[in-house]
């Protein structure tokens, strides 16, 4: 039987701790905190609360492993979190189970285009921000060490999706001079893209983007929401801040992955939203009609 390590047992984590499991993988799961451990207690694996960034606790937890998944989340922090979450937490994973396969979850954001033009895991990444040049740095450890990356394109699901969050929050904005593509991805189809990667051998040192078969201009997912829960458009505006994905815009292909079998069960906006992600954000939405 297999053995695979979960270092981030979040959102994404656990769904694809999941799918090993029911796989017939024996899973092992890490979060932050033994708080956090405690509530996937019913789980059928074992979850145990360990910071990767601590040497000390990585080794009194550590056993064997055939794969490694480095997919711990930084929380939104600045680059200083992301340099200890994600470089300092690979190094210390990579360096405790050397002879493991590692697979660690990098972002999309690592593309800096803003033509609109269609990226591939072959175009250039010089991303603005500290946090991504950390990510990049980050992927460039594994791969040297033998290991795969996956940039994974912004991630939806059942109760999570920052489009329809802040649509129902009246907080979206119709930005006719700035609108942009949106990439994005399924939570599950992200777990069948680590499985599909872990279960080909012969795979390493390579990057794989993740993400859905239609990247949509945001305005068409604002207008695609307006007429499905009948409400009105958001107003036109100018968006204020910075994203936090940065102000990138670009059309991510899934091409490569997609070449090795990678199967979708929400290839597209509207079928994740209607099959996925409205249905779970009921209760929200029928408070908001009232």
């Amino acid at each position: 039987m297999p053995r695979i390590l979960i270092a981030g047992c979040g959102y994404v984590g656990q769904a694809t701790a999941d799918l090993f499991h029911a796989a017939g993988w024996a899973v092992e799961g890490w979060t932050l905190s033994g708080e956090s451990a405690a509530k996937l207690a019913a789980k059928p694996y074992p979850v145990y609360g360990v910071d990767i960034t601590d040497r000390a606790q990585i080794a009194t937890h550590a056993g064997v492993f055939n794969a490694v998944i480095h997919c711990a989340s930084s929380g939104g922090g600045d680059a200083d979190t992301y340099r200890q979450t994600y470089l300092n937490g690979a190094r210390n994973l990579l360096d405790r189970f050397g002879g493991s396969r590692m697979l660690f979850t990098s972002s999309t954001s690592v593309y800096a285009q803003r033509d609109a033009c269609w990226v591939t895991e072959e175009s250039q990444t010089e991303p603005g921000r500290e946090t991504g040049r950390v990510s990049l740095e980050t992927e460039e450890l594994v791969l040297g060490r033998g290991g795969i990356v996956s940039r994974l394109a912004g991630v939806y699901g059942p109760r999570r999706s920052a489009l329809l969050s802040k649509f129902l929050a009246g907080e979206a904005i119709v930005d006719p001079g700035n609108d942009r593509f949106v990439n994005q991805v399924h939570r599950d189809d992200i777990a069948a893209a680590l499985f599909l990667l872990l279960n080909r051998p012969s795979l390493s040192r390579e990057i794989y983007n993740v993400v859905d078969d239609q990247p949509i201009l945001q305005s068409e997912c604002y207008h695609w929401l307006a007429e499905k829960l009948n409400r009105p458009l958001p107003p036109l505006g100018k968006r204020e801040g910075e994203r936090k994905r940065g102000d990138s815009n670009k059309r991510v292909s899934n091409a490569k992955l997609r070449r090795l079998g990678w199967s979708l069960r929400y290839p597209r906006f509207a079928e994740a939203m209607e099959k996925s992600i409205l249905p779970s954000f009921a209760p929200f939405i029928l408070n908001r009609s009232h």
